[in-house]
């Protein structure tokens, strides 16, 4: 007999149809008269799209990983991108399978590659910057490019020097997008885009922070299909209003309630990085002995804003409203865009030493009731696999649990999936002592 009440989301067909519709609006944009433009996920989407008339854009991550939980679409495009472009197997595998997908001419989604009018990027991992950039060569020319660099530090240590410099790469970038494109940046529109994003961001913290409760609302397969919609466009009305009038009341409704992600829940465990796009079944099969995968700093923060209180804990980021905020200029809208991105997106904080991610995580595995952790040490994100092993030290030291796994997040030939299913029986069985109760 089931522990605790479980249903699906009701919001569940929302969230598919707002990635489909996103995805087809990019595609079909050049028919509308629309442009087109390439940008990450990381990218401020809100100052492309606050450009006159229609706007559709297209981010790489998501993009990539799309094509990751497609195994014979992803080795199609790896082995394009590694035979024919010459690119080397260890570079990002979201990388690779874009890079791929635009050597044969093909569209995940349906026909051929739709070329963009220009490229938005910002600079945070490694690849970032010279990702789109090779991008648009391959595609047959040099599309007009422009990147920002956000690279300032993290979040503890952003003051007014930091919030100016890339404040001011933002002037350069709008005075980019107008000379491209001879449209204008309209300031009513970017000023609503920074409130969505604020919305967004803000918002997806605080459906995350309702996982600390027992038993948890949300299960992390769950959560993959339901934080990439603010990586597609979170600047976006539709997406905005997903996140705070759908999902953080049904969310909140979930916990008030006592229903459950997973029905038999008896251990929490602690996530780390992105997960095999193309093997997440893994997660169903945890769930058979009672594991809800409820905590990953990459996915509550990949876009979800977060501070550290006075008592040291991870709270959601305060939206424009919750700081009596009013944006009225231009300058208004960059600044509380740039202070929200830099002091808010915790993820970006590991890129700046173990010390970051080993405090973050262990913050994480209190709070949100952890009993153990499963680390996906990631061949195909650099930038996610830093300090892995530091990491894994620290949450051991803690007294917690803690199982490793080789892969690779969108190359399923760096993935033994008959290995980690024994690892795992393993670590379940022996470490944890659990057995099945579903």
């Amino acid at each position: 007999m089931a522990k605790y009440k479980t249903k699906g989301l009701d919001c569940w067909g929302k969230a598919k149809e707002l990635r489909q519709r996103y995805y087809q609006d990019y595609k079909e944009a050049h028919d509308r008269g629309a442009l087109r433009w390439e940008g990450g996920a990381w990218s401020f989407d809100c100052i492309p799209q606050a450009l006159e008339g229609e706007v559709h854009g297209l981010t790489e991550e998501p993009y990539g990983a799309s094509i990751g939980a497609n195994p014979a679409m992803q080795v199609r495009y790896q082995e394009a991108a590694e035979g024919k472009w010459g690119c080397a197997n260890d570079l990002c595998a979201y990388l690779r399978n874009y890079w791929g997908s635009i050597i044969l001419n093909e569209y995940a989604f349906g026909g051929e590659w739709p070329h963009a009018d220009f490229i938005f990027q910002n600079h945070i991992c490694c690849s970032h910057a010279k990702w789109l950039q090779v991008a648009g060569e391959i595609a047959g020319g040099e599309i007009p490019y422009f990147c920002f660099d956000v690279g300032v530090g993290p979040y503890d240590k952003i003051g007014e020097r930091q919030i100016n410099y890339v404040v001011e790469q933002l002037y350069d970038g709008i005075e980019f997008l107008e000379k491209v494109t001879g449209r204008k940046i309209d300031d009513e529109k970017l000023i609503k885009r920074v409130h969505n994003t604020y919305d967004s961001s803000c918002y997806w913290a605080k459906a995350c922070e309702f996982n600390q409760a027992v038993p948890a609302p949300l299960d992390e397969k769950t959560m993959f299909s339901l934080y990439v919609l603010g990586t597609l466009e979170k600047s976006s009305d539709d997406v905005a209003n997903f996140y705070k009038d759908l999902l953080y009341p049904e969310v909140k409704d979930r916990v008030d309630n006592q229903i459950a992600a997973v029905a038999n829940e008896q251990c929490r465990v602690f996530g780390d990085s992105q997960p095999p796009w193309g093997f997440l079944r893994v997660y169903r099969y945890l769930e058979q002995y009672g594991i809800v995968s409820n905590a990953n700093l990459y996915t509550m923060s990949l876009i979800g804003w977060w501070n550290i209180n006075e008592k040291g804990d991870m709270v959601p980021y305060p939206t424009l409203e919750e700081q009596g905020v009013t944006l009225k200029t231009r300058e208004d809208a960059l600044r509380f865009l740039v202070e929200g991105e830099l002091k808010g997106k915790l993820e970006w904080a590991p890129f700046y030493g173990a010390t970051y991610k080993n405090d973050l995580t262990a913050r994480m595995v209190k709070q949100w009731k952890c009993d153990a952790a499963i680390i996906h040490l990631n061949r195909g994100c650099e930038g996610t696999a830093q300090h892995q092993m530091e990491m894994k030290i620290a949450l051991q030291k803690l007294g917690l649990p803690v199982m490793t796994f080789e892969g690779n997040m969108a190359d399923q030939r760096q993935f033994d999936e008959a290995r980690t299913d024994r690892l795992i029986d393993l670590f379940v069985k022996e470490t944890l002592g659990l057995k099945k109760v579903a």
